[in-house]
């Protein structure tokens, strides 16, 4: 009978001719792959990707004022993509504004709308004077204009369900091929009384009726400015309303 054979091994990754020869009869297993080439060629396929992707957040007018820095070809291709990105908002900004219910026609106007757009309803505070309540309705008018493809619609809450509590609002439900996919009752989920445009645009994304690339939700630094000027402005109205 074959007795095993001990093969002397000091180090079975050493690049040996000994290990080699071992290696080609299969005694001691291949050498490790060095991971460092494969880690650098990540890195550069990494900073290919960003360098071609570089303008992929810029809007017309910042494309035009790069045309002394890139290549006009380049810049073009862009260009067409941005038009045809606006191309194709502008035919679904049907709706634009914030849509008054009635309970009668709920089902018309949400239910039944919601098989062509996502439709978000706002169900607003009966007495008038929630706070969050009135943070939303103010939210929901900006959204609804600078989302016209998507259908925001607002009903006092009272009068859509018998009951219902007013400490329950405002509460949001957003609908598609006739089911409710999401349901926010209070804004706690979002920011409280702080809820912005930026929070409901985080849950468009997130119940997919946007995408997280959708060029809307480009900001320039002028845009952010304004919006947190006019926030600031707001807080101390807010503030002397308290004393008042």
């Amino acid at each position: 009978m074959d007795m095993p054979v001990n093969v002397p091994v000091d180090d079975p990754n050493a690049d040996t001719e000994w290990n080699d020869i071992l290696r080609k009869h299969g005694i001691i297993p291949e050498k490790p792959k060095d991971p460092e080439p494969i880690i650098q060629e990540a890195l550069l396929e990494a900073t290919r990707k960003a360098h071609e992707n570089r303008l992929e957040d810029k809007d017309l007018d910042e494309l035009a004022d790069l045309e002394d820095e890139e290549d006009e070809a380049f810049l073009e291709q862009y260009r067409q993509r941005r038009l045809a990105e606006l191309s194709t908002l502008q035919r679904k900004s049907v709706y634009g504004q914030v849509y008054p219910l009635q309970k009668p026609d709920y089902a018309r106007d949400v239910t039944d709308e919601s098989s062509k757009a996502f439709v978000l309803v706002n169900l607003t505070s009966s007495l008038g004077t929630n706070v969050e309540s009135r943070v939303l309705t103010e939210v929901w008018r900006q959204a609804a204009a600078k989302y016209g493809d998507i259908k925001f619609c607002q009903i006092r809450a009272d009068l859509c369900i018998e009951g219902y509590p007013e400490r329950n609002t405002p509460t949001i439900l957003i609908y598609k091929d006739g089911d409710i996919k999401r349901q926010l009752v209070t804004l706690a989920q979002l920011n409280g009384p702080r809820t912005n445009l930026r929070n409901i645009e985080q849950l468009l994304v997130d119940v997919g009726a946007i995408t997280a690339n959708d060029m809307r939700l480009r900001r320039k630094d002028s845009d952010e400015e304004l919006s947190n000027s006019k926030k600031a402005t707001d807080d101390d109205n807010d503030n002397d309303d308290d004393w008042d």
